[in-house]
């Protein structure tokens, strides 16, 4: 798995986060979705709808839903599903990978480096295009890294590189 062929417009995504964009989509489609259609309905049933807030609250969470299952389906669909478990290099970082970091201050981090739709920094879960992600593409145990952050320029070392088991 190059450096090259992970860069560009494409979507990298894990199996893993694949299935959560999958899972959302299906629960908007199949439970919400239909929950609000059916409070819309009886709402407009009523009466006057300039006034009824069940009918107002209910469309407008509809377009809040149909513009999230477009987001979603769009981004399923340029999606490229990468398993980090079939990495062919797993002693250096690349898509999928665990890395264990530390700073001049010997304070250590572990992040997994993830698609940009599964991010979550607060789960050590960075995603692909981050400062940090890109500064860690193909480093190995014991490589010095900088990332340029807002606030300046950070060293980090690599300490330990894990990919899943198959």
């Amino acid at each position: 798995m190059s450096k090259a062929r992970l860069e560009g417009p494409q979507n990298p995504i894990t199996p893993t986060g694949l299935a959560a964009l999958r899972a959302r989509y299906d629960h908007l489609l199949g439970t919400e979705r239909p929950e609000i259609v059916a409070i819309v309905s009886w709402a407009a049933g009523n009466g006057d709808r300039s006034e009824n807030g069940d009918y107002l609250y209910g469309r407008k969470r509809m377009r809040e839903i149909d513009r999230e299952l477009a987001w979603l389906a769009k981004r399923m669909k340029a999606a490229r599903v990468v398993d980090p478990a079939q990495a062919p290099d797993k002693g250096r970082a690349w898509f999928g990978a665990t890395v264990t970091i530390a700073d001049e201050d010997d304070e250590k981090h572990t992040i997994t480096l993830v698609g940009d739709d599964e991010q979550d920094p607060s789960a050590g879960k960075i995603g692909w295009s981050a400062p940090i992600a890109r500064a860690l593409r193909g480093a190995a145990v014991g490589d010095l890294k900088t990332v340029r952050l807002p606030a300046g320029e950070k060293e980090w070392e690599v300490l330990a590189i894990s990919y899943p088991a198959p």
